[in-house]
Formats: C-alpha cells, sequence, structure tokens
C-alpha cells in the first residue's frame, strides 16, 4: 500500500503508520532499503495501537485487532489537521494528490467522506441484515476515509445516547456499549451509527475510491469506475491472497514485485496488461480497462513531465 502511493504520487507526503511493537523494525527497515529517488517523497512516524478511552482489550477484538484504531485518530494525532486513513489492504492506482482534493469540495458542516457500502441498496448488506441504525439507503464502507480532524475535535455529535450533543472521544465508548451486541463490521459499523445520527457530517465520494470486489464480482455496479477507471483498490475479503479474484491478486503483485529502479511501463505496465488479459474469463476481470486507465493515465503525466523537464518547456513536441 504505501509502495504504490509513493510509485504514483507526485507530492511529498506524510504516513502515519500504526502498527504492533513487534513490526516497528521490520517497518524501519524495509523503508530505509528503498532508493532514494523515492523516500525524499514520504516521511513517516510509527506509532503504537493505542486506545484512549474503554478497555483496549475489547477495542482489539472488535472485528480485527487494529481495525478500531481510526476511532482514536482525531484523539492521538491532536497537531494533525487532516488526513487520508486507508486499511493495509488498499491499493493507490493515481496520485493520492486527487482523492487529497477531495477535502477541498467539503462544505461548512463535513468532516469525513467515505464511499458508499454498496451501490445497489437492494443488494447491499446493511440494508438487508444491519440490526443498527446505518448512513443512507446502503451505508458507508471505512477502508477509505478522508478526515478533516481539526472539525472532527471541534463537533458535538447527535447520539442516541443522551438529548444534547457529545464530543468525539466522550462518545466513542458508549456508542459500542450500546450497540456493541448488534454490529457485526466493528469501527465501521459504529461509524455508520454515527453518521446516521449525523449525515450532514459526511461528504460520500464515489466508488471509484474505495474498489472493492463487490463492484464487479456479482456484475460491474461501479459506473464511476466503468467511466474513469478504478482510482483506489480495496481488496478486502483477503482477494489479494487466494485465487478468488485473480483481478486484484494481479495488481498487487505487479506493485509488490516491481523493482524500483525499473521503468514503470516496461517492467509494470505491459506485464499487468498480459496478466489482467488471462483474467478475463472472470467476472472482475471482463473489464481490465478499468483496472489499467488510471494507472496509464498516471504513467503518462509523469512521463510527460520528466520529458517537459529535461527537453525544456520550449522544446516540447
Amino acid at each position: 500500500m504505501l509502495k504504490s502511493a509513493v510509485l504514483f504520487s507526485h507530492r511529498k507526503m506524510r504516513f502515519h503508520i500504526f502498527t504492533e511493537e513487534s513490526l516497528k523494525s521490520e517497518f524501519d527497515k524495509q523503508l530505509r532499503q528503498w532508493p532514494d529517488s523515492y523516500t525524499k517523497k514520504f516521511e513517516y512516524r510509527i506509532y503504537p495501537i493505542t486506545f484512549s478511552v474503554g478497555n483496549p482489550q475489547e477495542w482489539k477484538k472488535l472485528f480485527k485487532p487494529c481495525a478500531a484504531q481510526r476511532l482514536f485518530l482525531p484523539v492521538i494525532l491532536k497537531d494533525v489537521d487532516s488526513l487520508l486513513y486507508v486499511d493495509t489492504d488498499v491499493l493507490f492506482l493515481r496520485p493520492v494528490d486527487d482523492i487529497w482534493k477531495l477535502l477541498r469540495q467539503f462544505n461548512s458542516t463535513q468532516l469525513a467522506a467515505m464511499a458508499p457500502e454498496h451501490e445497489i441498496p437492494k443488494i447491499g448488506w446493511y440494508s438487508r441484515f444491519a440490526r443498527h441504525p446505518f448512513y443512507g439507503s446502503a451505508g458507508v464502507n471505512s477502508g477509505v476515509m478522508l478526515m478533516n480532524l481539526t472539525r472532527i475535535r471541534s463537533a458535538q455529535f447527535k447520539n442516541s445516547m443522551i438529548p444534547t450533543g457529545l464530543a468525539w472521544e466522550d462518545m466513542l465508548y458508549p456508542l459500542y456499549q450500546k450497540y456493541k451486541n448488534a454490529i457485526t463490521w466493528g469501527d465501521q459499523d459504529l461509524l455508520n451509527i454515527i453518521f446516521y445520527f449525523n449525515p450532514e457530517c459526511l461528504y460520500v465520494f464515489p466508488c471509484q475510491w474505495n474498489y472493492r470486489p463487490d463492484h464487479c464480482m456479482y456484475g460491474s455496479n461501479c459506473r464511476a469506475a466503468e467511466r474513469e477507471g478504478v482510482s483506489v483498490l480495496h481488496g478486502n475479503r483477503g482477494v489479494y491472497h487466494d485465487e478468488k479474484q485473480p483481478t486484484f491478486k494481479a495488481l498487487y503483485e505487479a506493485i509488490r514485485d516491481f523493482p524500483f529502479q525499473d521503468h514503470l511501463f516496461q517492467s509494470m505496465y505491459y506485464p499487468l496488461q498480459l496478466k489482467l488479459l488471462e483474467t478475463v474469463h472472470t467476472l472482475c476481470g471482463r473489464i481490465p480497462q478499468v483496472f489499467l486507465k488510471q494507472i496509464e493515465k498516471t504513467m503518462k503525466r509523469a512521463y510527460e513531465k520528466h520529458v517537459i523537464i529535461h527537453v525544456g518547456p520550449n522544446q516540447r513536441r
């Protein structure tokens, strides 16, 4: 995930990495092995898994050990104004700069952004099975989440527990206590409950920014991706590591195995094209251009920028 962000982005980034203490040294070791031409594009800091309210062991058991961590980012990262949270099974297929620009589209009440959990409510999980309130007609997916932390820290949130608003940190544990026997997807369900009561606080971005197997395994249902290509790939359900969705696995392996010093077009794009052609017999593989469009566009932009800089603006052809 970090590699994809660095490969395709233009502006310098700051990574806030939350992980178990036992993995900290491995992160340091791997990131320091990357070439200078890439390491100069980012800085990073590693944090331990921390839960500021309630029972830490309860939070760790909520869906996955680190999943609930995103709920506490406004409290832990007090000096950070805004951030993009992503699960570790996310791959960027275009510059992070592009999704970051969506922050500018927030109106005065919006403080977070997510994509819908499903594009067709009648076959979505929340509309069929949820035993708790959820946002909109199909819920939202928290695997890719823009957060204006400054606004979150200063807001008072409507809720089902008391008649007045609650601050974010004061709301989390009582909310969990009230709904813990009704939620299935842990922190994502809690976020859905929060934004059910505070819909004016959420900006909903299109499915191309959080494209999952659900968008193609039952037939293509993400129109934004069909038009513009997948921007952010979210390989939930473990699809990078099994044979159920070979298209997702091919993209993951192409980015994982790409040697930093090689040419992106020759060593990633062309082999990936061939690999995706092998998956056209699958539901998600039927439209390979959906997965290639943004990668191709990003590489073209990078190439043109490189040529213009090195040839000189007055010699452009």
